[in-house]
């Protein structure tokens, strides 16, 4: 990272990076809700079955989150409910960062402060911007100090805070727009259900910031679905009379928390057998798609299909880290039916897809980039397209980028997002010149297995910088490939401009 910035700006990042670190001493004390017993317990298994400290500590606050929900479950509803969940979520940051949890309080605190002194047409553009900022700081900090190294640190839990933070500074001025009357804007009007009309008490927003059910690996839900759960209001009316009939929470629960169990074996079996970076130093080794000697590489002669083959394989198990992260958080919020959808207007229970973030089945078998896009990562999808994609009238380069910006600065990450306005520029044409004319049927009709495939062929190439990261790497590896995801996307598009529209048959079902 030093090697790219000015020489006269590194001692003074340095500089401001020491300050920090100095005040380290005075934070310290605050890291009070975990014992040095359970550590040392945890420091002790840790070397028992070869895992590190890190990965360890951040697996078992995973699933600790069931036995508290279970406890959350069984609180009363209202206050005590929010003091559970904001303790909670503050010793599950403690175990797993350690005096890095200081930073969800701290921003957390300030971003309370501008709610109260500053009006809504202000915050909403004060707090996301503030939010946003400090998750940069903190993704800059971290390739400044450990470039391309994966060390547990507050960025991943801050990443949750910001769509949580920046969700609510738009509840709260859409609630004001609403209350007063009058014309609203598109965007207002469609996140309606959403809105705030009254600023939360500070138990009620330290209980969502730091919610124990999602704080370390989301979803970021909105405020409103974390009140009706935490307060009751959810399942019962303002009599204490039940809405509906309310489902049990058990299968919901066992079974997110079964696949997110599997999904965890998949992901360390599959990425032993298919690594994407080096196992002995993926820090400082080229990745094992583009390293000599791996035998999957171009510099080793590798055929270009076992080449393409091996990276879709490796790019297929390390979706379960993710996975497994997702489900597992989706279960521990069915628990305390934080993932329960409520009831409608008969009274009929409506789901339980609150917590859902991932669809695997869906996303792997996606026929083209939007339906991708939303079974992946949906409640941050749901944030980008609320939040910035409808506030901006409609931008994909505002919303791409503001996703870049929130993952951090690694070139990959803006080699693959600068990438998709290409492939759904490509998606929007084939469908008005392409499908009405090849597509008979739904899903699995021909047409619809054709888009499947090529969609999977092309997002693997086009995702690759996402995981290498680096600039150096990035280009090795599309170059390895002599570009032929860009080039065909062009010629595509090209090839669709020149055709004529056909004319429109509702009747047709698009692929």
């Amino acid at each position: 990272m030093e090697a790219v910035l000015p020489a006269a700006a590194v001692p003074l990042i340095q500089q401001s990076i020491d300050f920090v670190y100095s005040l380290k001493p005075y934070v310290e004390p605050t890291v009070c809700l975990v014992p040095a017993v359970f550590k040392a317990q945890v420091a002790a298994l840790a070397d028992q079955i070869g895992f590190d400290y890190d990965t360890l500590s951040y697996t078992l606050g995973l699933l600790l989150c069931y036995p508290l929900g279970m406890i959350m479950a069984a609180l009363p509803y209202g206050k005590t409910k929010h003091l559970f969940s904001f303790l909670l979520g503050a010793f599950l940051l403690q175990f797993t960062l350690g005096v890095q949890w200081i930073h969800q309080l701290i921003a957390s605190l300030v971003a309370y402060f501008l709610f109260l002194v500053l009006p809504r047409k202000v915050t909403k553009t004060v707090v996301p911007t503030f939010i946003v900022l400090y998750c940069v700081l903190g993704h800059l900090h971290r390739q400044f100090v450990n470039y391309l190294g994966w060390d547990l640190d507050f960025t991943g839990p801050h990443m949750v805070l910001t769509i949580k933070l920046y969700s609510i500074a738009w509840n709260l001025y859409d609630g004001e727009c609403l209350a007063k009357g009058g014309k609203v804007s598109r965007a207002t009007e469609k996140c309606s259900r959403f809105a705030l009309e009254e600023m939360p008490s500070l138990i009620e927003f330290l209980g969502y910031t730091f919610c124990f059910s999602n704080v370390l690996a989301g979803p970021a839900y909105e405020f409103s679905i974390y009140k009706a759960a935490a307060d009751g209001s959810l399942l019962y009316d303002a009599n204490g009379k039940p809405k509906g009939k309310i489902p049990s929470q058990v299968w919901p629960t066992l079974k997110a928390l079964t696949i997110s169990l599997v999904c965890m074996v998949l992901f360390v079996v599959g990425s032993s057998k298919f690594p994407i970076m080096d196992p002995t130093d993926g820090q400082n080794n080229d990745p094992v798609f583009i390293a000599a000697g791996s035998g999957v590489s171009l510099v080793d002669g590798a055929p270009w299909h076992q080449r393409y083959a091996y990276q879709w394989f490796a790019l297929f198990c390390i979706r379960f880290k993710y996975y497994f992260a997702w489900k597992n958080a989706e279960g521990a919020n069915n628990i305390w039916y934080a993932g329960f959808e409520g009831f409608d207007a008969k009274g009929e229970p409506i789901g339980w897809e609150n917590a859902n973030n991932i669809d695997i089945f869906e996303f792997e078998t996606a026929p083209n980039l939007k339906i991708l896009s939303a079974a992946w990562n949906k409640k941050t999808s749901n944030w980008l397209t609320r939040y910035i994609y409808m506030r901006t009238g409609g931008s994909l380069t505002a919303t791409y980028a503001m996703s870049a910006f929130w993952h951090g600065f690694y070139p990959g990450y803006y080699f693959f997002f600068l990438s998709m306005p290409l492939l759904t520029s490509c998606e929007r044409i084939g469908r008005k010149k392409l499908s009405p004319r090849f597509s008979t049927g739904g899903k699995w009709s021909p047409w619809g297995i054709t888009t499947i495939v090529t969609t999977s062929f092309l997002i693997e190439y086009f995702i690759q910088p996402f995981q290498v990261l680096s600039w150096e790497w990035s280009v090795a590896v599309w170059k390895s490939h002599n570009f032929f995801g860009h080039i065909l996307a062009v010629a595509f598009y090209v090839f669709c401009t020149l055709l004529p529209t056909p004319p429109r048959d509702d009747k047709k079902k698009k692929a």
